[in-house]
């Protein structure tokens, strides 16, 4: 384990809430996350979305799967704690990187992230599972929100598209309505974070963000790791990331050579 960054007390806070802090996890890669963050806004990926509505104020870019092209980002996910930390957190033996996330709220950006969980827009099943949510500014007004036990729930709740919000599955009754966890008093936290520290959460985890009307940037590096038991499985449409020509079945380990072992005890 990595003592001085999770302790046991994390492990259990994370297996019951399923969400923990783990502070200082990037703080040695934040130069290079911060490079590689500038670098991808001026040279986004195929996925790239600005996350708002004409009439709408500031900019909230996001963009994902550029870790294998872009250097600040491949040196956080191979050369950081934290595929170690999501081992101890997950209780898993093996680590396997699924994707990263950049996500950057400009100054006087009022949007906020709906709530939402990333489980339904992948096509991961599994229970050992761990995003990783990064600022690399100092954060207090900005920060990620996640309702503690949500992870548990019996339905999974519906995903949605962050800027039509029309239902990312059509038809699929599967899946609970997105919930109000303000207006229904659930047990929602967020901290006030420096850069590098990271809120660790199950891909389950309901989770949303605040607007950012601060007169500073809220610059977010996420990381999305799985465990031992996670499986490839098929939605009802196409998922989000949605990597073309995977060519994995229903059941299936995720394929080592598009998404590597990044640590194995």
């Amino acid at each position: 384990m990595v003592y001085h960054l999770v302790t046991q007390a994390d492990i259990e806070t994370y297996q019951r809430d399923g969400v923990v802090l783990i502070k200082g996890l990037f703080k040695d890669h934040i130069q290079n996350i911060c490079q590689g963050i500038e670098y991808n806004m001026k040279n986004p990926g195929p996925s790239a979305a600005d996350n708002l509505v004409d009439g709408e104020k500031g900019r909230f870019f996001d963009d994902y799967c550029n870790w294998s092209r872009i250097a600040g980002f491949e040196d956080a996910v191979r050369n950081s704690p934290a595929a170690e930390v999501a081992a101890d957190l997950m209780q898993s033996h093996s680590v396997q990187m699924f994707h990263e996330h950049v996500l950057v709220k400009e100054p006087g950006t009022a949007k906020p992230t709906p709530w939402h969980t990333d489980g339904p827009y992948y096509f991961v099943e599994g229970k050992q599972t761990v995003s990783f949510w990064s600022p690399m500014d100092p954060v207090r007004a900005a920060s990620l929100r996640c309702v503690a036990g949500s992870h548990l729930w019996e339905k999974p709740v519906l995903p949605t598209r962050w800027v039509s919000q029309e239902d990312f599955y059509a038809g699929d009754d599967i899946y609970m309505p997105v919930p109000d966890p303000d207006a229904e008093g659930m047990n929602i936290v967020e901290y006030a974070m420096e850069p590098g520290d990271a809120v660790a959460f199950n891909f389950d985890i309901l989770h949303g963000a605040r607007g950012n009307e601060t007169g500073a940037r809220r610059r977010a590096f996420s990381l999305r790791l799985v465990g031992d038991d996670a499986r490839y499985t098929e939605r009802a449409g196409p998922t989000s990331p949605p990597f073309p020509g995977h060519g994995m079945v229903q059941g299936q380990r995720l394929r080592e050579d598009w998404f590597p072992v990044l640590f194995s005890r």
